[in-house]
Protein backbone atom coordinates (compact mmCIF):
# COMPACT_ATOMS: atom_id res chain seq x y z
CA UNK A 1 0.00 0.00 0.00
CA UNK A 2 1.20 3.40 -0.80
CA UNK A 3 0.07 6.71 0.15
CA UNK A 4 0.27 9.94 -1.92
CA UNK A 5 1.18 12.89 0.21
CA UNK A 6 0.23 16.48 0.50
CA UNK A 7 3.57 18.53 2.00
CA UNK A 8 2.17 21.55 2.59
CA UNK A 9 -0.14 20.00 5.32
CA UNK A 10 1.18 16.69 5.96
CA UNK A 11 -2.25 15.13 4.44
CA UNK A 12 -2.67 12.28 2.94
CA UNK A 13 -4.75 12.44 -0.66
CA UNK A 14 -4.57 9.15 -2.19
CA UNK A 15 -3.79 5.56 -1.85
CA UNK A 16 -2.41 3.36 -4.02
CA UNK A 17 -2.20 -0.74 -4.25
CA UNK A 18 0.62 -0.52 -5.67
CA UNK A 19 -0.82 -2.87 -8.26
CA UNK A 20 -1.78 -0.47 -11.85
CA UNK A 21 -0.21 2.67 -12.67
CA UNK A 22 -1.52 5.87 -11.34
CA UNK A 23 -2.26 9.55 -12.76
CA UNK A 24 -0.57 12.13 -10.51
CA UNK A 25 -1.93 15.84 -11.83
CA UNK A 26 -0.71 16.37 -15.35
CA UNK A 27 1.73 13.10 -15.25
CA UNK A 28 0.34 9.50 -15.90
CA UNK A 29 3.03 7.18 -13.86
CA UNK A 30 3.00 3.02 -14.90
CA UNK A 31 3.22 0.63 -12.23
CA UNK A 32 6.51 0.44 -11.74
CA UNK A 33 6.92 3.20 -10.04
CA UNK A 34 5.98 0.60 -7.23
CA UNK A 35 8.53 -2.04 -8.03
CA UNK A 36 11.66 -0.91 -9.83
CA UNK A 37 11.62 2.78 -8.75
CA UNK A 38 14.04 3.38 -5.31
CA UNK A 39 12.19 4.61 -2.41
CA UNK A 40 13.95 8.05 -2.79
CA UNK A 41 12.64 8.20 -6.20
CA UNK A 42 9.25 7.75 -4.97
CA UNK A 43 9.38 9.80 -2.19
CA UNK A 44 10.52 12.64 -4.51
CA UNK A 45 7.24 12.75 -6.45
CA UNK A 46 5.23 13.02 -2.80
CA UNK A 47 4.67 8.89 -2.94
CA UNK A 48 5.15 6.51 0.32
CA UNK A 49 5.08 3.19 1.03
CA UNK A 50 2.48 2.80 4.49
CA UNK A 51 4.11 1.33 7.15
CA UNK A 52 1.43 -0.54 9.20
CA UNK A 53 1.10 -1.29 12.33
CA UNK A 54 -0.99 -4.51 13.26
CA UNK A 55 -0.33 -4.55 16.85
CA UNK A 56 -3.62 -3.62 18.16
CA UNK A 57 -5.32 -5.91 15.23
CA UNK A 58 -7.11 -9.02 17.09
CA UNK A 59 -8.87 -11.89 16.09
CA UNK A 60 -12.00 -11.05 14.34
CA UNK A 61 -13.58 -14.09 15.84
CA UNK A 62 -13.16 -12.67 19.50
CA UNK A 63 -13.39 -8.51 18.45
CA UNK A 64 -14.73 -5.87 16.15
CA UNK A 65 -11.63 -4.17 14.74
CA UNK A 66 -11.52 -0.59 13.61
CA UNK A 67 -10.79 0.40 10.33
CA UNK A 68 -7.34 1.53 9.26
CA UNK A 69 -6.18 5.32 10.12
CA UNK A 70 -3.28 6.44 7.99
CA UNK A 71 -1.07 9.42 8.77
CA UNK A 72 2.18 10.80 7.72
CA UNK A 73 4.45 12.41 9.89
CA UNK A 74 6.64 14.14 7.64
CA UNK A 75 8.74 11.51 6.42
CA UNK A 76 6.71 8.23 6.77
CA UNK A 77 3.38 7.06 5.95
CA UNK A 78 2.11 4.65 8.73
CA UNK A 79 -1.68 3.07 8.71
CA UNK A 80 -2.72 1.90 12.41
CA UNK A 81 -5.52 0.15 13.92
CA UNK A 82 -7.42 1.64 16.85
CA UNK A 83 -8.50 -0.24 19.79
CA UNK A 84 -10.88 -3.27 18.90
CA UNK A 85 -13.80 -3.94 21.11
CA UNK A 86 -15.03 -7.12 22.51
CA UNK A 87 -17.42 -8.88 20.78
CA UNK A 88 -20.33 -9.64 23.36
CA UNK A 89 -19.60 -13.07 25.24
CA UNK A 90 -23.32 -13.35 26.67
CA UNK A 91 -26.20 -12.63 25.13
CA UNK A 92 -27.73 -9.04 24.47
CA UNK A 93 -30.95 -8.69 26.05
CA UNK A 94 -33.83 -6.58 25.15
CA UNK A 95 -34.34 -3.41 27.89
CA UNK A 96 -36.83 -1.16 29.13
CA UNK A 97 -35.45 1.44 27.12
CA UNK A 98 -35.57 -1.12 23.87
CA UNK A 99 -39.06 -0.72 24.49
CA UNK A 100 -39.64 3.00 25.30
CA UNK A 101 -37.94 3.20 21.62
CA UNK A 102 -40.14 0.67 20.46
CA UNK A 103 -37.20 -1.58 18.73
CA UNK A 104 -38.93 -4.47 20.90
CA UNK A 105 -40.82 -7.29 17.99
CA UNK A 106 -44.30 -7.58 18.47
CA UNK A 107 -43.18 -11.61 19.62
CA UNK A 108 -40.26 -10.61 22.04
CA UNK A 109 -40.02 -8.50 25.45
CA UNK A 110 -38.26 -6.76 27.98
CA UNK A 111 -35.62 -9.74 28.97
CA UNK A 112 -35.80 -11.62 26.07
CA UNK A 113 -32.76 -12.11 23.71
CA UNK A 114 -32.21 -9.57 21.44
CA UNK A 115 -28.72 -10.96 19.65
CA UNK A 116 -26.70 -13.91 20.63
CA UNK A 117 -23.70 -13.77 22.33
CA UNK A 118 -20.43 -15.99 21.95
CA UNK A 119 -21.05 -18.23 24.84
CA UNK A 120 -24.18 -19.47 22.85
CA UNK A 121 -23.15 -20.00 19.92
CA UNK A 122 -19.94 -21.63 21.37
CA UNK A 123 -22.22 -24.12 22.41
CA UNK A 124 -24.44 -25.11 19.77
CA UNK A 125 -21.07 -25.78 17.72
CA UNK A 126 -19.76 -28.21 20.43
CA UNK A 127 -23.68 -29.87 20.65
CA UNK A 128 -23.44 -29.78 16.42
CA UNK A 129 -19.86 -31.17 16.78
CA UNK A 130 -20.72 -33.75 19.76
CA UNK A 131 -23.83 -34.90 17.54
CA UNK A 132 -21.82 -35.22 14.47
CA UNK A 133 -19.70 -37.84 16.29
CA UNK A 134 -22.63 -39.60 17.60
CA UNK A 135 -24.07 -40.05 14.57
CA UNK A 136 -21.03 -42.43 13.08
CA UNK A 137 -21.95 -44.98 15.67
CA UNK A 138 -26.42 -43.94 15.91
CA UNK A 139 -26.46 -47.18 13.34
CA UNK A 140 -25.51 -49.92 16.20
CA UNK A 141 -28.29 -48.00 18.42
CA UNK A 142 -30.71 -49.02 15.42
CA UNK A 143 -29.26 -52.28 14.96
CA UNK A 144 -29.73 -52.86 18.58
CA UNK A 145 -33.32 -51.97 18.49
CA UNK A 146 -34.40 -53.61 15.36
CA UNK A 147 -32.71 -56.92 15.65
CA UNK A 148 -31.48 -57.07 19.39
CA UNK A 149 -27.44 -57.01 18.59
CA UNK A 150 -25.58 -56.45 21.10
CA UNK A 151 -23.66 -53.04 20.99
CA UNK A 152 -19.71 -53.25 21.40
CA UNK A 153 -18.34 -52.09 24.70
CA UNK A 154 -15.73 -50.03 22.71
CA UNK A 155 -18.75 -47.96 21.07
CA UNK A 156 -20.69 -47.49 24.13
CA UNK A 157 -17.49 -46.39 26.58
CA UNK A 158 -16.76 -43.87 23.11
CA UNK A 159 -20.48 -42.09 23.23
CA UNK A 160 -20.13 -42.05 27.00
CA UNK A 161 -16.90 -40.57 26.60
CA UNK A 162 -18.02 -38.08 23.97
CA UNK A 163 -21.27 -36.81 25.79
CA UNK A 164 -19.33 -36.43 29.34
CA UNK A 165 -16.50 -34.56 27.13
CA UNK A 166 -19.29 -31.95 25.10
CA UNK A 167 -20.65 -31.68 28.95
CA UNK A 168 -17.10 -30.72 30.24
CA UNK A 169 -16.60 -27.72 27.17
CA UNK A 170 -19.86 -26.81 27.45
CA UNK A 171 -19.15 -25.73 31.00
CA UNK A 172 -16.13 -23.98 30.43
CA UNK A 173 -17.69 -22.07 28.40
CA UNK A 174 -20.58 -21.08 30.32
CA UNK A 175 -18.28 -20.68 33.30
CA UNK A 176 -16.03 -18.20 31.22
CA UNK A 177 -16.05 -14.63 32.41
CA UNK A 178 -15.30 -12.35 29.60
CA UNK A 179 -14.35 -12.93 26.03
CA UNK A 180 -10.93 -12.54 26.40
CA UNK A 181 -11.56 -16.04 28.43
CA UNK A 182 -13.53 -17.44 25.86
CA UNK A 183 -10.32 -17.02 23.38
CA UNK A 184 -8.22 -18.50 25.93
CA UNK A 185 -10.19 -21.50 26.03
CA UNK A 186 -9.75 -22.21 22.26
CA UNK A 187 -6.18 -20.67 22.10
CA UNK A 188 -3.49 -23.68 21.08
CA UNK A 189 -0.34 -23.99 22.86
CA UNK A 190 2.75 -26.23 23.84
CA UNK A 191 1.91 -28.00 26.85
CA UNK A 192 5.16 -30.44 26.14
CA UNK A 193 8.01 -30.14 28.44
CA UNK A 194 11.59 -28.74 27.34
CA UNK A 195 12.96 -30.84 24.93
CA UNK A 196 10.28 -33.17 24.38
CA UNK A 197 8.36 -33.08 20.92
CA UNK A 198 5.61 -30.34 20.30
CA UNK A 199 2.20 -30.79 21.52
CA UNK A 200 -0.43 -28.78 20.39
CA UNK A 201 -3.11 -28.75 22.75
CA UNK A 202 -6.00 -25.89 24.14
CA UNK A 203 -7.85 -25.43 27.16
CA UNK A 204 -11.01 -26.52 26.05
CA UNK A 205 -9.43 -29.79 24.72
CA UNK A 206 -11.25 -31.46 21.87
CA UNK A 207 -14.15 -34.00 21.71
CA UNK A 208 -13.38 -37.94 21.13
CA UNK A 209 -12.84 -38.55 17.81
CA UNK A 210 -12.86 -42.36 16.59
CA UNK A 211 -13.99 -44.54 13.26
CA UNK A 212 -15.36 -48.12 14.13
Amino acid sequence: MFALVDKSDNSITKMFSGKKGVDIGDNRYSQQIFSLWTEAERNAINIYEVEMDYSKRKDGKWYINTGITYSFDGSKAKGSYGDATARAHADTLYTEQDKTDKKIPDDKDVGDVAVRGLKYNLIQTVKAQAEDELNKTDWYITRKAEKNTAIPSAVSTHRDAVRTKQASMETSITNASDTPALETLYTYVNTADEGDPVVMERPLGELPNKDF
